[in-house]
């Protein structure tokens, strides 16, 4: 079984921010893969099906981001997954330009909180990550916080959303050769 991770956080308030650059892939690969909708159930929102011959689980954390790692470390202790070989975390990144993306098969949180926090709950940097480009702040005067927390605007919501496609073939060849085979294709 692959598992999906994607981060973001919970509420209308939250939907439409950039830290949910993971969810918002989630929901296009769930809707691309014909797998439903989402249910909520303890510290998580799952959707799970087949895509080509691999079952796929794909997990929101319900936990805000800063305590994704929680959420991962109740379905690791569910589900036979080994996290280095079997996960790829959907991640949101302000070092890459809007639409940008780029895969790493293991590698330090980079101060994501999201990602400190998997890293946390599973005591490994080795677990592959899809790392989705939201922009960094316009100056280091704004808050990197407030920044991620905000709507991006038009022009850059549009070069993530119309780059959905290329990062779903990503995680689909992900899925089938696995991150080394992704990395040399698509970074």
């Amino acid at each position: 079984m692959k598992l999906l991770l994607a981060l973001g956080n919970p509420g209308d308030r939250y939907r439409d921010t950039r830290h949910n650059a993971g969810w918002w892939l989630a929901d296009h690969l769930a809707s691309r893969w014909g797998l439903g909708r989402f249910q909520p159930a303890d510290r998580m929102a799952t959707v799970e099906g087949r895509v080509r011959t691999e079952q796929v689980l794909i997990v929101k954390p319900l936990t805000f981001m800063n305590l994704s790692g929680r959420a991962m470390a109740d379905i690791l202790r569910r589900r036979p997954v080994e996290p280095d070989a079997d996960m790829l975390v959907l991640v949101d990144d302000v070092s890459l330009p809007p639409g940008g993306f780029r895969l790493r098969a293991k590698g330090s949180a980079g101060g994501h909180n999201g990602l400190a926090s998997v890293e946390s709950a599973l005591d490994s940097q080795a677990y592959a990550r899809l790392r989705i480009g939201v922009g960094g702040p316009p100056s280091s005067e704004v808050d990197l916080a407030e920044w991620v927390l905000a709507a991006p605007r038009d022009d850059e919501e549009h070069r993530i959303l119309e780059r959905y496609d290329r990062m779903a073939e990503a995680v689909e060849w992900w899925i089938a050769e696995g991150i080394e085979s992704a990395m040399n294709e698509f970074n």
